[in-house]
């Protein structure tokens, strides 16, 4: 809306969850001129001008027949349309109680760019708390340069990085946590986001899935305080089978919920080629999220830099947080044997290990694999924790707020 209204002479704004009444517009001919018609007939006081006007449609899940008229706008070219909504990348979900005609609606494929929103990022969060530039530019240079960082910056960052893994990055909880700094109310907000997940689970989920993947995601928090934080099956109930399961976790994966950590056959490059099909762990999308999960008093722990018995778990989901928010896939590596690294990815052109350690803890697969070359391909590592910059060799040790800087495939 702040885009549109910058841009445009007039914004004709519609949110099909609060207005269902204007999906009456889209009903039958998707004509632009029999559309603009209906439109302007049902709120006279807005104008729609051609080449100066912007339709906004928000929440367009709700109302298929409008999201297949895009093809028409797009052809017909007078006017801009902007769309929001959730589950709008996913096909085949979709809304309750349709009519015959909105089932019959199609996907305008080649006529629409979708674009995937994430929560905010560390950096967007360190924004948002009034970090300027020169700030965050002093770690930039520091990790640039692989020196030290000052132990005033140092010192500071640590302490806004457990803030984000409390606050995490959805915007109106950010928005409350700077106005009022009340942990009280940015968690309510939170939980109450965590509901209108579950609302739309019971909403939009096909009517098979819908207990299993409520069930799925209230297994998260007991998935992840595992030692070995494989997705297994049976933390959901006993018996759980991956073939009655797999399609709810797919189903949370695709609507933005959670992301998935594929582990894989051989630390080499290309990643995606060589997953292993069902061998994954899952993480939050949103680390605030996946901490509203936890038991009341959490946050106050975590804000002392006390993370119990969790900081494996809530380390791991703020590296999965951190990297899906660049938009990278997620891979780790776990052997039998005993090998078992956080995090694989590509950086700088090469397979590069990163482990996340709460303190000091040991990196015995990170030091067999790199010592190991010939046999796993990998000639670096990164280690993020809590301490400063440093390297040894081809290990490269980072403080963990430094983790969103590394965005260099």
């Amino acid at each position: 809306m702040d885009f549109a209204q910058k841009h445009y002479r007039t914004v004709f704004y519609i949110n099909f969850m609060d207005e269902p009444e204007m999906k009456r517009a889209f009903s039958g001919s998707l004509s632009v001129d029999q559309i603009t018609m209906r439109l302007t007939a049902a709120k006279p006081s807005v104008s729609l001008i051609p080449h100066e006007s912007c339709i906004v449609l928000d929440e367009l899940q709700e109302c298929p027949k409008a999201r297949m008229a895009l093809k028409s706008f797009a052809m017909d070219g007078r006017y801009d349309i902007l769309c929001t909504g959730s589950l709008l990348g996913i096909q085949g979900y979709r809304p309750q109680n349709e009519t015959e005609e909105e089932q019959k609606a199609d996907i305008p494929v080649g006529y629409e760019d979708i674009v995937t929103m994430y929560p905010m990022d560390f950096e967007e969060f360190l924004w948002a708390n009034g970090q300027n530039e020169t700030a965050i530019q002093q770690i930039e240079q520091s990790y640039r340069n692989e020196s030290v960082v000052e132990e005033f910056w140092h010192r500071h960052f640590k302490s806004l990085l457990l803030q984000y893994i409390v606050v995490g990055g959805m915007p109106e909880v950010v928005q409350t946590f700077v106005a009022q700094h009340n942990i009280g109310q940015v968690l309510r907000i939170q939980r109450r986001i965590v509901q209108d997940y579950r609302s739309d689970m019971l909403k939009y989920a096909p009517q098979e899935l819908k207990p299993i993947i409520t069930e799925s995601f209230d297994s998260i928090p007991i998935q992840l305080s595992r030692e070995n934080k494989k997705f297994m099956y049976s933390a959901i109930r006993t018996g759980a089978r991956s073939k009655n399961y797999r399609p709810a976790i797919q189903w949370m994966e695709d609507a933005g919920i959670i992301q998935r950590c594929r582990n894989l056959q051989i630390t080499e490059l290309p990643l995606d080629g060589n997953t292993l099909d069902d061998c994954f762990k899952v993480y939050m999308t949103d680390t605030g999220l996946f901490v509203s999960l936890l038991e009341d008093g959490t946050q106050a722990d975590i804000l002392s830099g006390n993370l119990l018995g969790y900081k494996g778990a809530i380390y791991e989901n703020l590296l999965g947080d951190i990297l899906g928010k660049m938009g990278r896939k997620l891979y780790y590596f776990h052997k039998d044997g005993g090998l078992e690294i956080d995090f694989i990815l590509r950086y700088k052109g090469k397979c590069t290990i990163l482990e996340c350690k709460a303190r000091s803890g040991h990196t015995k697969s990170t030091r067999t694999i790199l010592n190991n070359p010939e046999h796993y391909n990998v000639h670096q590592a990164i280690k993020l924790g809590d301490y400063n910059v440093g390297r040894n060799g081809n290990l490269l040790t980072l403080p963990l707020y430094m983790a969103f800087l590394l965005k260099e495939n």
